[in-house]
């Protein structure tokens, strides 16, 4: 592991301080959880926009529409078996 120095401003030092003595964790935990779940959402909000981008391009919807067709043969083929 390494070492990471910051500074941060007084409020969220305090607020840092109150909620990691309630949660009887060490400080530097509190703020690895919490980078971990912002750096998650962060992933998560870049996927959606992905999808987002994906459902205004044409050529990405023909493809997906016909992989879609192909799938549903497919499950059809499953429930004749």
């Amino acid at each position: 592991m390494t070492t990471f120095t910051s500074s941060l401003p007084d409020h969220l030092l305090k607020e840092l301080s109150k909620t990691a003595k309630e949660l009887k964790m060490p400080k530097n935990k509190v703020i690895e959880k919490a980078l971990q779940i912002f750096l998650d959402e962060i992933q998560r909000a870049k996927y959606a926009e992905s999808y987002r981008r994906a459902a205004k391009d044409k050529d990405i919807m023909a493809m997906a529409e016909e992989g879609m067709a192909d799938y549903f043969k497919q499950l059809q083929n499953l429930d004749k078996e």
